[in-house]
């Protein structure tokens, strides 16, 4: 995959005294939700068969966005938003998690955001063909710029620096699971069918931007033509046709499956009614894109659009979502 979307922790420098490890255990204290109580924050998404994937002029082949296919999934609750930092926190204080980024030491912040009073934590290397992303020491959800910064009244912004394991962990906590790609998928398209984004097919329709992705020269200048730099709010921009907020742009979303370019390409059941990606695999799927897309050189911001990462990669932009049954 291109880490232009998110660099892999194989890809980035470690601190020397740091080796590779995985995040605290899932909590083994789960606390007992009421089903209302589960479902406050999220909406329904109705069963039933839509088309997933793509076949856009602009997509990316590699990243096996096609072929266009009708998958059946079952009836789902969603989160309305992503899981924000005030949420994560309280998981946290209730279950004691340290993430992936806190065991092992250090995240990849987009570099333009790292403040001068972290540069020191900024680990040598860079990451091919994405010289952007930087390795930087002490960087964590606590700390999403490095040592001495704080999410501070970014508590309605969406955790990042998460790794698909803490995501995992966080769902279990709430009595939730990750979505799976296609049940993502389906509640992205707010019941529009084909059309290239949550709202439509234009990307700024009326003049209007509709999501927090790069405006200007990446990676050098951002015009923030849609009021934002980084991360936006969760509610940011409107909803789609079932109520979700902020599927395209802002933070790439783990979901459950494994990544493959064509597993989903044969038409068995497997692939097309609750399909659940494939058995074996070393990346999972991430959905969505984030605030760093733009035009010119990753817009995977569209609805069929995907990309990957290792289960323990942890970057400034990615976040996640859950779902229940039924």
């Amino acid at each position: 995959m291109n880490d232009c979307c998110g660099p892999a922790r194989a890809t980035g420098a470690k601190p020397s005294d740091a080796a590779p490890g995985t995040a605290t255990a899932p909590p083994s204290r789960v606390p007992v939700r009421r089903r209302t109580d589960l479902l406050r924050g999220m909406v329904a998404v109705p069963g039933g068969p839509f088309l997933m994937g793509g076949d856009d002029e602009d997509a990316f082949p590699a990243d096996g966005e096609g072929p266009v296919r009708e998958v059946a999934v079952g009836p789902f609750h969603i989160d309305a938003t992503c899981v924000t930092n005030a949420r994560f926190a309280v998981f946290v204080k209730d279950t004691g998690y340290r993430t992936e980024a806190e065991t092992i030491g250090w995240s990849y912040v987009f570099g333009a955001f790292v403040p001068p009073r972290a540069r020191h934590a900024v680990l040598p290397g860079r990451v091919p063909g994405a010289p952007w992303w930087r390795a930087v020491e002490g960087a964590s959800w606590r700390a999403p710029e490095g040592p001495g910064t704080s999410f501070g009244d970014r508590g309605n912004h969406p955790v990042v620096h998460v790794s698909w394991h803490d995501a995992a962990a966080y769902a279990a906590w709430a009595g939730k699971r990750l979505p799976t790609e296609a049940e993502w998928e389906k509640a992205a398209r707010g019941g529009l069918v084909r059309a290239r984004f949550p709202w439509g097919d234009e990307p700024t329709p009326r003049g209007r931007h509709r999501c927090n992705i790069w405006q200007g020269d990446f990676p050098v200048h951002n015009t923030r033509e849609d009021r934002f730099l980084g991360t936006a709010p969760v509610n940011a921009f409107a909803p789609n046709g079932y109520g979700l907020y902020n599927v395209s742009g802002n933070v790439w979303e783990w979901c459950a499956d494994r990544f493959s370019a064509d597993w989903h390409v044969p038409d068995v059941p497997q692939t097309r009614v609750d399909p659940a990606g494939p058995p074996v695999g070393d990346t999972r799927v991430l959905r969505g894109g984030s605030h760093l897309c733009h035009r010119s050189y990753c817009n995977r911001y569209r609805v069929a659009a995907r990309t990957a990462n290792t289960p323990d990669s942890t970057t400034g932009h990615a976040g996640f979502r859950c779902v229940v049954p039924g």
